[in-house]
């Protein structure tokens, strides 16, 4: 409150959910508290390193042979798969209601009215602060049931909004009920969905215990009902080891180099934003090994079209490399709302003049995105849906290509160095990640 980090209402709140998870965290942790501080607050209040180098004993078996992806041949079966991600359904949105207001998320009842300076909330969406209305999402749904079939669908949760300060465990098992119902009812009984639990889902947010936490503190509240509503879609095995799920934001083991000719895709959400990331060999960090496709959000959260995303992939037949070989991002544009259009945003390999997404050719991209500002901004422009209010320069130009060149954490750091920062950028990509 002193800080003013947000209202006095939303502060309070947000201490009295988080409390005893953060006390039980507290009582359970082995770091001093000079740790402590520095991983909540910053390198200013002390030291904690995170990234700093671990001894792991790895199997004595070598590391597969290094197969080189090559093009499947023309006419060759794809896969069409649907990626859905950060619905962020919000059941307090009220159209009309101020798009601009003193808590973080806005366009809801208790917002207040809008001003003459700025319009109410709209009736699918609007840009700014603010989380989607149920019938968006069930819109969304109704075009993608239309625009079927689907080979399987990809979906990385987050479907609660972002007033994270007043949630309870009822009202978010009641959004993924209900959202899990919908999903089935539009997409039908014969699509395989691969849920996926996103860090919104438990309340407090990003608040999922390990094992050993048992009784009322535990997350199996939210398991339990996960398991009964996916059932549908995944095998015994995968229910069994989803309701001992433990969710954590910063994996400590990067197998993704160890095992490149074996991952054909690595599928991403969460920060909203139509994004990539590159991986590179350990051995020189310049040979492209992996890209980590970062797909748009379903919401408007903050001040973008809502969107999602299809991939194209070498098919199912005797041989098949499985690689992603394109995709669409998909938005509805908010300026053309009044019926609503889910239109086609760009295709990859036509934006960006790929004949195909190998790693390296992600790789070139970067590189062109260095010497030919055009293209850059182009990958800015849809990087946000397609609703950008003004171009990426200089330090957030030089910041961007870092973040995509670094999907390892620890190369964010160098990020930092070339905008001789402190930290700011790796802290704010672990922010927008989690």
């Amino acid at each position: 409150i002193r800080l003013h980090l947000a209202e006095e209402k939303v502060c309070r709140d947000i201490t009295e959910l988080f409390r005893d998870d953060f006390i039980r965290a507290l009582q359970e942790s082995f770091l001093w508290p000079t740790e402590a501080c520095a991983l909540l607050l910053g390198p200013d209040c002390g030291h904690f390193d995170i990234y700093a180098s671990w001894n792991i004993t790895l199997p004595k078996v070598p590391k597969p042979p290094v197969v080189p992806p090559t093009p499947p041949k023309p006419g060759s079966p794809q896969s069409r798969v649907l990626f859905l991600t950060d619905i962020h359904w919000d059941a307090q949105y009220a159209e009309g209601s101020a798009i601009k207001c003193k808590e973080p998320l806005c366009c809801r009842n208790e917002s207040g009215t809008p001003t003459w300076r700025h319009p109410g909330a709209g009736y699918w969406g609007t840009y700014s602060n603010c989380d989607l209305p149920l019938r968006t999402v069930e819109n969304l749904l109704q075009n993608v049931a239309k625009a079927g079939p689907w080979d399987w669908v990809y979906w990385t949760g987050d479907i609660p909004a972002h007033n994270v300060w007043s949630q309870t465990r009822a009202q978010q098992l009641n959004e993924l009920t209900i959202i899990s119902k919908l999903v089935k009812k539009y997409l039908g009984p014969k699509v395989t969905v691969y849920p996926a639990v996103g860090n919104h889902e438990s309340t407090p947010v990003n608040s999922f215990p390990p094992p050993f936490v048992q009784g009322n503190r535990s997350s199996q509240w939210l398991y339990d009902t996960m398991a009964e509503e996916w059932a549908t879609w995944l095998p015994a095995e995968a229910l069994e080891t989803l309701r001992f799920n433990c969710c954590v934001c910063f994996g400590c083991f990067l197998f993704f180099s160890r095992y490149e000719s074996t991952i054909t895709g690595q599928f991403f959400g969460h920060t909203h934003v139509d994004q990539f990331q590159m991986f590179y060999d350990q051995e020189t960090m310049t040979r492209p090994v992996g890209v980590a496709y970062i797909a748009p959000s379903v919401t408007t959260y903050i001040n973008l079209n809502p969107g999602y995303r299809v991939y194209y992939v070498d098919g199912n037949y005797p041989g098949s490399s499985r690689i992603v070989l394109d995709y669409d991002t998909f938005i509805l544009n908010l300026t053309l709302a009044n019926d609503p259009v889910w239109s086609l945003l760009y295709r990859a390999s036509t934006a960006y003049d790929m004949p195909i997404l190998f790693p390296s050719n992600w790789d070139a991209l970067i590189k062109n995105f260095l010497t030919d500002d055009r293209v850059f901004q182009k990958f800015w422009y849809l990087m946000h849906k397609g609703h950008v209010s003004e171009p990426c320069k200089d330090t957030c130009k030089t910041s961007l290509i870092c973040f995509l060149r670094s999907g390892r954490y620890d190369l964010l750091q160098q990020c930092d160095l070339l905008n001789r920062g402190k930290g700011q950028m790796t802290r704010s990509v672990r922010k927008t990640l989690c």
